[in-house]
């Protein structure tokens, strides 16, 4: 049994799809723990530069582009999720 979406991760999987126009990409196909770069979905650099800004817009929290943590933060919808509602609590 695959692991589910949370809301979160949902609205989180709809902003990569309508954000970076990945065509023929369902929101709920993103796996929660399946990798957003190389062999996941395939995202580069600029994917990510895009998304921290959208993500930036819509949350109210900034990823900086030096960030050391940024392979972590990336590395998943739930890794990614996960930081987004750890930075709005603060």
């Amino acid at each position: 049994m695959k692991p589910s979406q949370s809301v979160e991760q949902r609205e989180l999987a709809q902003l990569i799809v309508d954000a970076l126009n990945l065509e023929g990409v369902a929101p709920d196909s993103i796996e929660p723990d399946g990798a957003l770069f190389g062999s996941g979905l395939g995202l580069d650099s600029i994917d990510a530069l895009e998304l921290a800004l959208e993500i930036s817009k819509k949350y109210g929290v900034e990823i900086k582009a030096d960030d050391e943590e940024n392979k972590k933060i990336f590395s998943s919808l739930r890794s990614l999720s996960d930081f987004i509602q750890e930075q709005r609590s603060v």
